[in-house]
């Protein structure tokens, strides 16, 4: 149950900093249009799961379970981020294209 020391010659996992690039593309995107964020959000956060699990089963031969981390949660944010934005932007387009009830 101790955390693995790194061997000689340890590299970093690749999806690592590919979720975590993503994870921060999809927050900053998310926010200003949304969508974005709904597509980026859970690529970050199923590509840093599987590193973090990759990371864990090499006993050391890896690293950049950090890296990894941050990518997931920072998916799991901006998911959620990109869909309120985007249902927001959806309720303003209803509320702007209904015009004034009939009289």
């Amino acid at each position: 149950m101790y955390p693995h020391v790194p061997v000689a010659g340890a590299r970093n996992d690749s999806g690592a900093l590919v979720s975590l690039i993503a994870g921060i593309f999809g927050l900053l995107l998310g926010l200003a249009l949304g969508i974005p964020g709904l597509i980026l959000g859970p690529l970050a956060y199923f590509m840093g799961k599987a590193s973090v699990s990759r990371i864990d089963a090499s006993e050391g031969k890896l690293l950049g379970r950090s890296s990894a981390a941050a990518g997931w949660v920072i998916g799991v944010i901006a998911t959620a981020l990109g869909a309120i934005v985007t249902l927001t932007w959806f309720v303003i387009w209803l509320v702007s294209i209904s015009g004034p009830p009939p009289t």
